[in-house]
């Protein structure tokens, strides 16, 4: 299971990792020392970047909002498609008790 990181680390990070990013010859690299010396790891460091920056507006993709709009609705469909197989199974149940040819 994922540790918790607290958000004012990730913050720090982030910014370091923004602010030093022209020093260093890729993000990798300059994640990789913000990482030592935050004591988290490296990929999730260079995902953080990642992340922000797609949240403001400089890399394609999904913004947090949008992920987490993804998720509720995953886990939306999933109940939903539990339901309705009970739904299912139930009506099914119910039909055989009501059919007059067992009788």
């Amino acid at each position: 299971m994922p540790k918790k990181i607290d958000p004012k680390v990730k913050e720090r990070c982030v910014r370091q990792v923004m602010e030093h990013l022209p020093e260093y010859p890729s993000l990798t690299a300059a994640a990789e020392v913000v990482a030592r010396r935050e004591g988290v790891g490296k990929e999730s460091v260079r995902r953080w970047v990642l992340q922000a920056q797609v949240d403001g507006g400089q890399r394609q993709g999904a913004t947090t909002e949008e992920l987490a709009q993804i998720k509720e609705l995953k886990a939306k469909v999933r109940r939903l498609e539990e339901d309705n197989e009970i739904l299912r199974r139930a009506s099914i149940f119910f039909a055989g008790e009501l059919d007059p040819r067992d009788r």
